[in-house]
């Protein structure tokens, strides 16, 4: 689906106008990962988008691996739930593909704060590093905040490490409820400041650094790099926003036309703020609402989009305040595909293109010659 300019500034004033009202009702969960949701109502489906065969193969192999609905759930529970990354694994064995880790790239998990949560795990890729290092790659994972962890996206580090022959640094962060808001954005913070610290003795080169992340990872990367700035930290060269989350307004097109999609739908993006929120107004804060951000002076920008994604909007509406904002950025929504596509490129088309085509704009970035 896409949107014109116009719209899109639009829809960027109308989420700041709408998440006033939509978080009103927001209650706030207490801090145990036990704690039962409310219930939450979804609008209507009004998609008529239907998945890729291929895409379709994965949601079908996780529907056979019995996931509760999430919006259902504790966050206690819905952590232990198979997840996407599970149903590619099924549809690998079931073509008789290895699922073993790609040997061409090493790991290793490195704690840089106190907190077990507070680790990385560092994706290298064989061989010896070239004079000067690596460029490095700090990626932040998906889950809403709430769920997942390394292991859960562990393919996306492999792809960016095997592709840009980068250093990638996957930062695990503290979990909400546990947790909550601001917490995620302080360890990712904390985790950049790391890596540019320590980034030599990882083999990297900490004057060729990118920010990179998925869902709320997408989100944390943006956030970052506004840190960044604000702090006088040295900038990232770019920053991939992977289906981030951007926008509060909960009225916004992909909210109704993928209300019901899979595996996120929009009831869930009410339950992850219920146990991230620290008081109702959480959503409205620009760090988790970047469309309302100051985004000026930022690295340019690269969001990817599923068409069938509650999030989409978010995406296609961040990067119209990113333009505005004189950003430069590229922003594409691949069709057939849902929330969660991307790292799938082994057996999803559309997710292979996808990744082509983040690593095709990071490269440049990312190279020794010339500075931002």
């Amino acid at each position: 689906m896409k949107l014109s300019p116009a719209r899109l500034s639009l829809l960027v004033g109308a989420g700041l106008m709408l998440s006033t009202s939509a978080t009103a009702q927001t209650s706030v969960s207490p801090t145990s990962p036990t704690a039962q949701p409310p219930r939450f109502s979804a609008p209507s489906d009004r998609t008529g988008a239907k998945p890729a065969a291929d895409m379709q193969a994965v949601l079908d192999a996780h529907a056979r691996l019995g996931p509760k609905p999430i919006e259902t759930l504790s966050p206690a529970e819905a952590r232990v739930q198979p997840s996407p990354a599970d149903a590619v694994k099924a549809v690998m064995q079931a073509r008789g593909m290895s699922t073993a880790p790609d040997a061409s790239v090493t790991t290793r998990e490195i704690a840089y704060a106190s907190d077990p949560m507070q680790k990385v795990r560092v994706y290298t890729p064989a061989g010896p590093a070239p004079r000067g290092g690596r460029p490095l790659v700090v990626y932040y994972h998906g889950g809403g905040w709430v769920i997942a962890d390394l292991d859960t996206y562990d393919a996306t580090p492999r792809v960016l490490a095997q592709q840009l022959g980068a250093v990638v640094v996957s930062v695990e962060y503290r979990h909400a409820p546990e947790a909550k808001f601001p917490a995620q954005h302080q360890d990712a913070a904390a985790a950049y400041r790391w890596v540019l610290n320590n980034g030599a003795t990882l083999g990297g080169d900490t004057r060729r650094v990118a920010l990179a992340g998925e869902s709320a990872g997408g989100n944390l990367a943006v956030a970052t790099a506004i840190y960044a700035r604000d702090n006088k930290l040295p900038a990232p060269r770019h920053i991939l926003a992977v289906y981030p989350i951007a926008n509060s307004g909960k009225t916004l097109p992909s909210r109704t036309d993928s209300a019901k999609a899979k595996p996120l739908n929009t009831s869930m993006l009410s339950w992850f703020s219920h146990y991230f929120s620290r008081t109702p107004s959480t959503p409205r804060d620009p760090r988790i609402n970047l469309v309302a951000a100051n985004l000026r002076g930022l690295a340019p920008v690269t969001i990817v989009n599923a068409q069938i994604d509650p999030l989409r909007s978010d995406g296609e509406t961040l990067a119209a305040a990113l333009r505005k904002a004189g950003v430069r950025v590229q922003q594409r929504t691949f069709s057939g595909v849902t929330h969660e596509f991307f790292g799938m490129g082994k057996v999803v088309r559309g997710a292979l293109e996808a990744e082509n085509y983040a690593v095709s704009q990071m490269r440049p970035s990312l190279q020794r010659a010339g500075r931002r």
